[in-house]
């Protein structure tokens, strides 16, 4: 359950600090301790500008990946990772993302990371600000993996990943997280144009191990790589088969349509939290917390506040961080503003 109403949250990313970038470029200069210094050092940043901005729920920033999703392959036992981007000119877009070669059965042995980020996190956080963790679910992870002889389509990866994905969520809720983002974005990308249902059963049996026992959340989005969607923007076809998900917060992407499909919460506060994108990470329009604090209300139309979590429509990563700092700081004060008029 919440522990207030709007609660203010982030989906996983933080902007990574400009001379942990710079350091990523020429790793060949430091020493392993040196790394790990630098890591816990960018923790300590994304920590810090998020609890500055008041947010109710922080992570890590997933400051020690690349991107959200790409230092998970680096996990996985069975794959060939890529060697060259296959599009190097032109504006950067999706299609610049190269996939991975299976060359063998997908197993990750040493897990995937995501307890030790936790762990981390915890270590360094300041007490009485809730902590998340975040992950994506097997059939995003899939996205960057090209089938062959063993997998032949990407549904049959999916599956060889999903114990996988399954086992950390499950070590997450041992090692003491009570929060987990399992982020599916490939799903809400691809409901406009197949059967949502087996959507659901996957992230169902995925995040099998911590219902009941973490709040479990989930992202979708339509993508956001260097600020750019790839998956038509139509929320709409996720219902009503998405309400059928084993999650107590469903996050969706609001911002870009205009909240044009904003009544749909009322839907999904009928089975879980609904996390509404409040703040565009795709521009570098400035929210003013009068803004914020309008699509609030107008939430509020739909959906009772304690049912109610606002965010940015996806993770900051992208975003640089001088605006990223301003638009959380202009979200929390919208939702303080709305929260004092309750």
């Amino acid at each position: 359950m919440q522990d207030c109403p709007l609660r203010t949250s982030v989906i996983g990313s933080y902007p990574v600090p400009g001379w942990l970038e710079f350091a990523s470029g020429h790793l060949d200069r430091f020493g392993s301790a040196d790394i790990a210094e630098m890591q816990e050092d960018a923790v300590i940043a994304a920590i810090h500008d998020q609890v500055d901005a008041g947010l109710d729920v922080i992570t890590d920033g997933e400051q020690t990946r690349f991107d959200f999703n790409l230092s998970f392959y680096g996990y996985l036992e069975g794959i060939e990772l890529e060697s060259a981007s296959p599009r190097r000119f032109g504006p950067p877009a999706h299609d610049q993302r190269g996939k991975h070669a299976i060359t063998g059965e997908l197993r990750a042995p040493r897990g995937l990371g995501a307890v030790a980020e936790f762990e981390r996190l915890r270590r360094l956080a300041p007490r009485g600000v809730e902590l998340k963790a975040s992950l994506p679910g097997p059939f995003t992870l899939s996205g960057r993996l090209l089938p062959n002889e063993q997998y032949p389509d990407r549904m049959a990866v999916t599956e060889a990943l999903l114990p996988i994905v399954r086992k950390e969520i499950e070590a997450l809720v041992t090692a003491g997280c009570r929060e987990i983002s399992v982020d599916e974005p490939s799903m809400s990308c691809y409901a406009y144009k197949a059967d949502p249902r087996p959507f659901v059963d996957l992230f169902n049996r995925t995040v099998e191990p911590a219902v009941g026992k973490a709040r479990m959340c989930t992202h979708l989005c339509f993508g956001n790589y260097k600020a750019r969607g790839v998956g038509k923007r139509t929320p709409g076809a996720m219902f009503p088969a998405f309400l059928d998900l084993h999650a107590d917060e469903m996050h969706i992407e609001m911002c870009t349509t205009h909240w044009a499909y904003l009544e749909l919460i009322e839907q999904v506060v009928k089975k879980m939290d609904a996390a509404v994108g409040v703040i565009d990470v795709k521009s570098y329009y400035i929210e003013t917390p009068e803004d914020v604090a309008g699509i609030i209300r107008e939430s509020m139309r739909y959906a009772p506040a304690d049912k109610l979590v606002f965010a940015p429509d996806c993770g900051l990563s992208q975003t640089a961080r001088w605006a990223a700092k301003k638009k959380l700081a202009s979200m929390v004060e919208g939702a303080r503003t709305v929260r004092a008029e309750l």
